[in-house]
Parts: C-alpha cells; sequence; structure tokens
C-alpha cells in the first residue's frame, strides 16, 4: 500500500542510487522512512534504514538476525593497570587476545562449550516460546540452549579498547544466532503462505500486529531480543572477567529489531536496520572496522532548530557502524570451495590488511579480508554526516579484536 502523502525519507550523507531506491520502495509502504549515513544494500530494506508502521511490523526489515547489536562495558582498569613498559603491556595483550578465542565461541552453529553457559536463563520459560510449533519447540529450544553466548561469525566481535584516558571498555557485537534466524525464515515464509520451516525467498511480509501471526512475530520477535541481550551480556562480561576487572558502566542497544515507540503524538512500530536508537541522552556503542576507532555516542541533548528537527525525521535513530563501501567477495575475492583455486582475485590483499592493522596496534585473532578496514567507510566522516544529532562522548582505541576465521561462513549474520 502507498503512502502518497507520508513525509520525505530523511537521508542522511551520501548513497549509491541502489540504496537510494531501496529505501524508497520501503517508504513507498511505511508511513515514515529515514536513512542513516553508514547506509548501504541490503535485503529488501537497506542496512541503514528505519522505517515506521501503524500496527503493521515489517518481519525482512528486522531481518534474519533479530535483535542484532552492540554492547560495551567500561571497565575499573587501565591499560597502565597491564604493565610498566610497551612490551610488557603487549605481551599483556596477546595472552588476552588468546584467553578470548579460547573461551569464548566464533563461528557457523557453534555451541557454547563453557561450563558457566547461560543455559537455565530465565527466557527459556518465556510463554512466547508457545508461539512455535509443538513439533519444532524442543528442537528450537535445544539449539537456542546450546547457542546462547557464542559469537557467530561474519562482522560479528569481541574487542578490547582503551578510551582517551586509558580506561578499558570490552564491546561485543552479534544478535540472536540460530533461534532468530529460525524465527524471522520461518515467519517470512508463513507470510508467503508456506509452513514454518520452509524456504522462502527474503521478500517484504507486513503482518498486522492484531493478526494471530503479527502476534506470535511480535512475541518471538521481543524473546530473541531478550536472547540477543542475554548473549551479549554474558560475552562481555565473561571477558571482563578474563582481565580480571569490574564493570563500571554498561551501554547496551540492539540495532535490528522493531519498537513500539510513540512519536509526533502517534504510537508507531519502528524498524531499524542496522540503526540505533538515539534518543536525547540514551547512549549507544558504534564500532568502526578491526582497524579504526569506535565511539560511545549518545542523542544530542537540548537540541533546537535544524538539529532537533534532523533527530525528529530520524526517528531518534543513529548509525550502527561504519558502513561497508565493498562486498565480501570484491574484498576477498572468490574461490572454487572444493580446490581452493582462485575465480576472482580479491581487492584487498592479506598484506595489506595486516600493514593496516600493525600501524593502529591492534592485535588480531581470526578475522579475514572480508572484514578488513578498507572495505568499510571511516566513522568520523559517518558521524559528522548525522548532522548533529548525536554527541560522541567517548573514542576507543582498538587494541584487539577477535573474530570468527576466514572460511568460516555464517548463515545467521546481520
Amino acid at each position: 500500500m502507498s503512502h502518497p502523502d507520508a513525509p520525505p525519507i530523511k537521508t542522511f550523507g551520501t548513497h549509491d542510487d541502489t540504496t537510494l531506491r531501496q529505501i524508497a520502495d520501503v517508504a513507498s509502504r511505511a508511513d515514515r522512512a529515514a536513512l542513516m549515513a553508514d547506509g548501504h544494500v541490503g535485503y529488501v530494506m537497506p542496512i541503514g534504514g528505519v522505517a515506521a508502521y501503524r500496527e503493521r511490523v515489517s518481519v525482512v526489515g528486522v531481518g534474519v538476525d533479530i535483535g542484532c547489536g552492540n554492547a560495551a562495558i567500561r571497565t575499573d582498569r587501565t591499560l597502565a593497570d597491564l604493565g610498566g613498559d610497551p612490551d610488557e603491556v603487549h605481551a599483556h595483550l596477546e595472552t588476552v587476545a588468546d584467553a578470548i578465542a579460547a573461551s569464548v565461541d566464533f563461528g557457523m552453529g557453534r555451541r557454547n562449550r563453557a561450563e558457566d553457559a547461560p543455559i537455565d536463563h530465565p527466557l527459556f520459560d518465556d510463554p512466547a516460546w508457545d508461539a512455535v510449533p509443538a513439533k519444532e519447540r524442543g528442537a528450537l529450544k535445544h539449539k537456542a540452549r546450546q547457542q546462547l553466548g557464542t559469537v557467530g561469525g561474519g562482522n560479528h566481535y569481541v574487542d578490547l579498547f582503551a578510551d582517551e584516558s586509558g580506561t578499558l571498555w570490552v564491546g561485543v557485537h552479534f544478535g540472536s544466532r540460530g533461534f532468530g534466524y529460525t524465527v524471522a525464515t520461518s515467519f517470512i515464509a508463513m507470510g508467503q503462505g508456506k509452513k514454518w520451516g520452509e524456504r522462502a525467498p527474503e521478500r517484504e511480509v507486513l503482518l498486522e500486529l492484531r493478526s494471530p501471526l503479527g502476534h506470535d512475530y511480535w512475541h518471538l520477535m521481543n524473546l530473541a531480543g531478550r536472547y540477543a541481550y542475554a548473549g551479549r551480556e554474558w560475552v562481555a562480561r565473561k571477558v571482563v572477567r578474563l582481565l580480571g576487572a569490574g564493570e563500571v558502566e554498561l551501554v547496551h542497544n540492539h540495532h535490528n529489531f522493531g519498537w513500539m515507540e510513540r512519536h509526533d503524538g502517534e504510537d508507531l512500530v519502528v524498524i531499524r536496520k542496522g540503526a540505533t536508537p538515539a534518543f536525547p541522552g540514551q547512549k549507544g556503542f558504534v564500532g568502526g572496522s578491526m582497524g579504526d576507532d569506535a565511539v560511545i555516542v549518545q542523542g544530542t541533548l537540548g537540541a533546537v532548530g535544524d538539529v532537533a528537527e534532523s533527530q525528529r525525521a530520524a526517528l531518534y535513530s543513529t548509525v550502527h557502524g561504519a558502513g561497508r563501501v565493498m562486498s565480501r567477495t570484491a574484498a576477498a575475492g572468490k574461490r572454487e570451495r572444493r580446490t581452493g583455486r582462485v575465480i576472482t582475485p580479491g581487492r584487498v590483499s592479506p598484506d595489506e590488511m595486516h600493514a593496516w592493522l600493525r600501524a593502529k596496534g591492534v592485535i588480531l585473532r581470526g578475522g579475514g579480508l572480508d572484514e578488513s578496514p578498507q572495505v568499510y567507510r571511516r566513522l568520523p566522516e559517518v558521524l559528522a554526516a548525522q548532522e548533529g544529532t548525536i554527541e560522541v562522548l567517548h573514542r576507543l582505541r582498538p587494541l584487539v579484536v577477535v573474530m570468527a576465521g576466514p572460511d568460516e561462513f555464517d548463515p545467521y549474520k546481520d
């Protein structure tokens, strides 16, 4: 259903024509729409897109990685606590990197092997599980228990940072793993007349919240959001313990989710796909790339004039990262899976990626060319394009980056 009377699409930064056509297509069905400065092409709805609906939810807008998001913990330790000279600090950080890689599970379909894995989390008793077909429920809950607190692959990570004062922060990025993926793909299928678990193309599926299907999706989406929060906090706090540190502050947000919010006196379902909520004073953690600074931001307080209007038009949203400028295949190239033969060479070489990381002083475990800093925009430029709608509270310099290995495929990534 088209909305010719809908407000114009609020667009931050510059984008290619395909991304702009995608957000325009979304806006033709939504009541309001916006595009953040880190936007790029996604499935149906662009990454960095925001769309608001009256009493409807877009399943493909939320995406297959329901509740993907970022969490950061400010600790009570500093770089100075790690040693008295640079070599000692570096050796300590190498040990920490190895400990993270050994203690946290990365990659496709992994299960949490830790003795303290949160398999008895209260979310497993939530009545929303009843919305999963009875014959599928046990297997899905078993998978969810096994994967809670695993990070996955793709652009998902565990990082250690130092801010401008030398204070250490732990940052993580991932979502609801196989549980959220199964919920999303099943409702995309059922919205096209198929059954739970059947394959279906990623097409727009708008569900009325008052319909049985919309009701069940909304409750399972929220359960997947709780699941993602629990997993990120478990991982981040585990790394804080590995540091022998204490938690001072937690900054935590989804960026693939749907919220019921009030805007301009109206209750709207706001879908953010690769966009972070940023109401005035609300904090968020935004990563750059494995070789760039990250930031802690907040929605600008006391904004007036054009800045306040931009906040309103953005539905109080901001970027979730720097935004890709190069596809995974373009960056890493394409190989024949069975033989490893190079079909198309990549545009980024291992030497180029590691030279960048050495210059920045980053210790990397895992990772691949498709996540190299060269494939992302520079975060300061993206933040500047948000027109003053957010304020930077802390700049976080990456010390350690831990990701899945370069050949690890992850179907659950955002």
